[in-house]
């Protein structure tokens, strides 16, 4: 029988959520995330010219997982199971963009029959939710997180590369009639990209009810073209928000919580900052990640990933399992080191780690 000893590491953080990638392919070209379009070279082009660098213009010959590289629907519920009997109660999916993966509701229903799981959601960039929300839902899919960086059809074209605003914004709509609750909205926040829409997409959140999330721009793109001087801090982000929006503060719901939160007054509708460049939250991080290709990566900016794929397919036992995750989970990063001089990114980009 598994130990019912939770996962601890040597900061004595106890760990409770697992974000799963199912795929590293993703349709968005998203400035901040894999930024291959000609308007992202032009973005970058511009702001790195006074500083002397150069971005390239050539075309990223990107390859993506093949099949065979990724788990397997089976072998990601195996670790659901194991993890969850180490204390694991939240799982998001996420990718690249999940909903590219086939037949997604079947790990979805997997999932959900597992035991101690008391929270399952899901990251899409909306693109094409509508096809699939019902069998989600019906799999037992309980909340589901959309990315929405701008509301003009122009800029969000800019920042993710494609033509789709109002098909995203309908499915977040979508999402709501269903009956997924709490539907989240997530805005990566880039200087001269985005910043002057914050007060108009707390706006969006007010009258569509949903719970939005302002995220600082990270040094985890493909083209390493993060530059600090993009990054809109939070607190400048909340300065935003507030010259519009009368903001009432809100408690935070467990020591592991990301965002500071706020519900706009006169409303159900909440906003979140999340500051991870100007305010880390490292102190309490409790999440781990497990890539599509089966690795463990203890820290969002981690420069290791232990194979657990390896483990998975050679017969290993689940207590043998547990032991190897015990020891990787100590070992987690006391802490990112963003904005110091020895700051390494990681190899792998957002979409390849799983955010």
């Amino acid at each position: 029988m598994i130990p019912a000893a939770p996962l601890i590491d040597t900061f004595n953080r106890v760990m409770g959520d697992l974000r799963i990638s199912l795929t590293d392919r993703c349709n968005f070209r998203c400035l901040y995330c894999l930024p291959e379009t000609e308007a992202a070279a032009n973005f970058y082009q511009q702001r790195f010219a006074p500083a002397g660098r150069t971005f390239s213009t050539e075309p990223i010959r990107r390859q993506w997982q093949p099949r065979t590289a990724l788990l397997s629907y089976e072998e990601i519920a195996r670790v659901v199971r194991i993890v969850a009997g180490l204390g694991i109660r939240k799982i998001r999916l996420t990718g690249g963009e999940p909903l590219l993966r086939q037949n997604v509701e079947e790990v979805v229903r997997l999932i959900a029959s597992v035991p101690g799981i008391e929270d399952l959601a899901l990251t899409t960039n909306g693109f094409n939710f509508h096809e699939q929300a019902a069998a989600l839902k019906d799999a037992g899919l309980r909340r589901v997180s959309f990315s929405l960086d701008s509301l003009d059809g122009d800029n969000f074209k800019r920042i993710t590369g494609q033509d789709c605003l109002d098909t995203v914004i309908a499915n977040i709509r979508r999402a709501q009639s269903m009956g997924f609750r709490p539907v989240k909205v997530n805005a990566v926040v880039i200087r001269d990209v985005n910043d002057h829409e914050v007060g108009a997409l707390a706006q969006f959140a007010r009258d569509e009810g949903v719970a939005m999330r302002f995220i600082e721009f990270m040094p985890l793109d493909s083209a390493r073209a993060w530059l600090k001087e993009l990054v809109v801090p939070g607190a400048e982000i909340l300065s935003l928000i507030r010259r519009e929006h009368e903001l009432e503060p809100l408690p935070a719901r467990h020591a592991a919580e990301t965002s500071r939160r706020w519900r706009l007054a006169g409303s159900d509708a909440e906003i979140g900052i999340i500051a991870p460049v100007t305010e880390p939250f490292c102190g309490q991080c409790n999440r781990l990640r497990l890539t599509a290709d089966g690795h463990i990566r203890t820290c969002l900016f981690s420069l290791r990933e232990p194979d657990l794929k390896a483990l998975l397919r050679d017969g290993s036992s689940d207590e043998k399992i547990v032991a190897w995750l015990r020891a990787v989970v100590w070992n987690k990063e006391e802490r990112h080191h963003i904005g110091e001089a020895d700051y390494q990114q990681p190899d792998r980009s957002m979409s390849c780690i799983g955010g």
